[in-house]
């Protein structure tokens, strides 16, 4: 999937392939489920939590651009969102990217109450993913999708997240078998 985008773009996320250890990004398979998966459901508002050097952000963005949305990604360490933010510009997706620096749980906290989103990738603090999910719930609209990277590799530390979300009247959850483990959950009502 990755021969469908520019050279810059190809090259770049080659290269952000090669760090994916160093900075935690996502496997490849994880990214491009998520890349199809927001052009599927037209996504137009996403939020991703954990920006990291933009490998996931990069994916997202480039599958905002088919559907005409916007993506708000949050980093918690400025040199990171400055990486990102420099291979959102080389690949050409700064101008629908909105990079929010700081803890997760604060700038979340602050986010205003209208924020709406239709689609949430989570994937940094693992032990703050209940967290992240009690404050992102009332922003993900109705049929709104949620994912959260690392629940199978990360699970004890997840676990709260995934009790929480699997009993929750409001949500249908799975967990997908990908690389690290996927929880992809539809906001039902």
């Amino acid at each position: 999937m990755i021969n469908k985008f520019d050279d810059i773009t190809k090259e770049t996320m080659l290269s952000l392939e090669k760090t994916q250890r160093d900075f935690w990004n996502i496997s490849r398979a994880t990214a491009e489920f998520l890349y199809i998966s927001i052009i599927e459901h037209g996504a137009k508002n996403v939020l991703e939590v954990g920006t990291s050097n933009g490998y996931s952000g990069l994916w997202l963005s480039k599958a905002l651009k088919v559907t005409g949305g916007h993506l708000t990604t949050i980093e918690y360490y400025p040199k990171r969102q400055n990486i990102a933010i420099e291979n959102f510009t080389k690949c050409g997706t700064i101008d629908v990217v909105t990079p929010l620096i700081g803890s997760a749980c604060d700038v979340l906290r602050e986010l205003p109450e209208d924020a709406k989103f239709d689609f949430v990738f989570v994937d940094a603090n693992k032990r703050e993913s209940i967290d992240y999910f009690n404050l992102i719930h009332p922003h993900l609209v109705k049929g709104g999708i949620y994912t959260c990277d690392n629940v199978l590799s990360h699970q004890e530390k997840v676990q709260p997240f995934i009790d929480a979300i699997n009993a929750h009247p409001d949500y249908e959850n799975v967990v997908l078998q990908l690389p690290a483990g996927l929880s992809f959950a539809r906001k039902i009502r």
